[in-house]
Order: structure tokens, then C-alpha cells, then sequence
């Protein structure tokens, strides 16, 4: 296992794990090989999929990587608003002439199965979405050799993650595009997270172990400034989504600099759980009513998404942003990161300069 977050790349800078095909091991090559780590998605893949993916990643680059866990979900869905949802959805079915998913309760995503996997053939990191792994499941990793990472959205979180022996956490802002990584998700908490630099802070005073700070971030002076605050590493998705080598569909990528997408926010129209995207008309008109229901609203409206996609419609899409998209700059990943290690030097060059005059 490496002997500290740093040591897992050249340079502080993490690309997100993003997924539903963002995060393709293309990607993830060619952040490693510029120095970044790059992690692959596992969410939504089964776990010969998840598998299949990382042998690919292997045969394109030998530097570390990691591959991101959902974590198991309760069944908290309350069927009746499933399925008043889905009469409101009828619509977009016929328009698109595709049937709506059929909503199961599994929300286990296949988390036993790929547990087995990474640790019979270990990768040097594993993080965590939607909640802490037992520490049990830690204790495992750490066995095998891999650093483990768990994302978290407030101190408390942060905190149950160190005590369950979590070699750092990710402290995520309420910026940051798709989903929100609660560990609990409370209708009654909906838009009330707190932005990343104060989040940094207060997670940094609460446990001692490294923090990766992601939400937003676009630039090299924005990843200085989440250092400053007490960050070992900066993590950053909505930057790389734009990229040649991102999984994106082109529609998604060209939607995040299209003056005609000019916010984002908080919706649960398309999974059942918070997730930040570009406002479109499907978050318009059904964003309202969505019930927090995850994933059986993803299992519904998978085939609306897809569907939309392959029409052209960026309308109907999932078209997932960090507050900071606007700023997405097209260039190759691994260009991108020697352009944001730049800036990094520039900003912390010009803030030690200062300090001296």
C-alpha cells in the first residue's frame, strides 16, 4: 500500500470517477500517464464488467489507478410515489417511443461480487460512494495492499469514515456535478449541503487522516486554494467530461460550453437521488415531482435516457455539470493536467510571492 496519498501521483490531482461510461479506461490512461490519478467507475457495470475494464486500463498504462464502489442503498422507496412517477412518465415514453425500466428494489449493485474481485486481484486505490464500507471490508483492502478512500459531504461522515479505518476521505462540496454522495439520503436535507472550501475546513479539524476536496473545481488557482485550506489532493470530473478521451456522449460534452445550458442544480428527475446537471427541459418538468426513490427512478428512466441521447436530444438527457462548467476547456486529459499543474505552480508561485514583499 502506498505510504500516503501523495505517493500515488506525481502531481495533487484526481480525475472523478463519473459513471455511466465517462469514466473509460482511455480516460483514465491518459490522466495516469500525465502524471493525475485517474479512476475508473464501477457503478452501474456488473462485476465481470467492472473486471473487464480494469484489465483493459492495465494494458494501457502501468501507473496507479482506482476504481470507484457504490455502496449497497435500503429500500426506502415508497412504491405508490414509484409508481405515480411513473404515470407521469408516460409521456416522455411515447414520445420517445421507448418503454419506461421496470423499477426492482435491488440497490446492492452488485457491491458483494466486486468486493471479491478487487480483492482477489487488488488495485492500488478503492473508493466509496453513498455511504462507509464496514470496517471489516477496510481491513480487508488494507490486507491486500490497496488504499481505500471514502467520499463523504459533511464532517460527521468524514468522521465515521475514519473510525471505520478509511485511509483518507473525499470531501465533496455541494458544487460538484452528479450525484451528491450522502450517506443518508433525507428529502428533508435537499439543496442544504455545504460549499467545498468550507467543507475542506471543517472536515480537516475533524479527522487526521488525508483529504481529497472535489466539487467545482476547473482550475490550477482553485486547486491551490482547496490546498491551503488543508487538502492533500484535489478531485475534479466535470473538468475531464469535456475531453477526447471521456465516455461522454457528444451531446453532454458540447451541452457544458452551450450558452443555451446557463445553470445547474439539485435534481432527482432522473435517479431518485440529488444530482447536480445542467437544467434542461426533463429537469424542468419533472424535477418537481421526482420522489427520492434510487435507483428505482434510475431504473426507470435509463431507456427514456438513452433513448434521448441517440435522437439527438440534449433536452432529455442526463447532462450532469459541476457549478464551474462553463469554464470546461476542450483539450486531451493528459494535457489538461500538465495545464493544471501549471496553474498550480503559477498560483502558489504568486501567493508565496506576495507573502514576501
Amino acid at each position: 500500500m502506498p505510504s500516503a496519498l501523495t505517493d500515488l501521483s506525481r502531481y495533487p490531482i484526481v480525475q472523478a470517477p463519473m459513471a455511466g461510461g465517462v469514466s473509460c479506461p482511455q480516460l483514465v490512461a491518459a490522466v495516469a500517464e500525465a502524471g493525475g490519478l485517474g479512476f475508473l467507475a464501477a457503478g452501474y457495470k456488473t462485476a465481470d464488467g467492472m473486471y473487464d475494464e480494469i484489465k483493459q486500463l492495465r494494458a494501457l498504462t502501468g501507473q496507479p489507478f482506482g476504481v470507484n464502489l457504490f455502496m449497497p442503498q435500503p429500500t426506502v422507496a415508497d412504491p405508490s410515489a414509484v409508481a405515480v412517477y411513473r404515470h407521469q412518465l408516460a409521456g416522455e415514453s411515447a414520445w420517445y417511443e421507448t418503454p419506461l425500466g421496470e423499477s426492482d428494489s435491488c440497490g446492492d449493485d452488485g457491491y458483494e461480487a466486486k468486493l471479491a474481485v478487487l480483492l482477489e486481484d487488488p488495485v492500488p486505490v478503492v473508493s466509496f460512494t453513498f455511504g462507509c464500507p464496514t470496517r471489516d471490508t477496510l481491513d480487508a483492502f488494507a490486507a491486500v495492499g490497496t488504499y481505500t478512500v471514502v467520499t463523504v459531504t459533511t464532517p460527521e461522515e468524514a468522521q465515521a469514515a475514519q473510525w471505520a479505518g478509511a485511509d483518507a476521505v473525499c470531501a465533496q462540496g455541494v458544487e460538484a456535478g452528479g450525484h451528491q454522495s450522502t450517506h443518508r439520503d433525507d428529502p428533508e436535507a435537499d439543496g442544504l449541503g455545504t460549499g467545498l472550501l468550507c467543507l475542506v475546513a471543517q472536515v480537516c479539524e475533524t479527522v487526521q487522516i488525508p483529504v481529497i476536496a472535489t466539487g467545482g473545481l476547473m482550475r490550477g488557482s482553485q486547486i491551490a486554494a482547496v490546498l491551503a485550506a488543508g487538502a492533500e489532493a484535489a478531485q475534479l470530473g466535470t473538468a475531464f467530461v469535456i475531453c477526447p478521451e471521456s465516455g461522454a456522449p457528444l451531446l453532454h460534452k458540447q451541452a457544458l460550453t452551450n450558452p443555451l445550458f446557463v445553470r445547474t442544480t439539485l435534481t432527482r428527475a432522473f435517479s431518485g437521488r440529488p444530482a447536480r446537471g445542467l437544467v434542461n427541459r426533463f429537469v424542468r418538468e419533472h424535477g418537481p415531482y421526482a420522489p427520492a426513490a434510487y435507483p428505482q427512478v434510475h431504473q426507470l428512466t435509463a431507456a427514456l435516457r438513452a433513448a434521448a441521447a441517440k435522437a439527438g436530444d440534449a433536452q432529455g438527457m442526463a447532462l450532469w455539470a459541476g457549478q464551474g462548467h462553463r469554464m470546461a476547456r476542450e483539450l486531451p486529459a493528459g494535457r489538461l493536467v500538465g495545464l493544471l499543474a501549471e496553474e498550480l505552480d503559477a498560483a502558489r508561485a504568486a501567493v508565496s510571492t506576495r507573502s514576501t514583499q
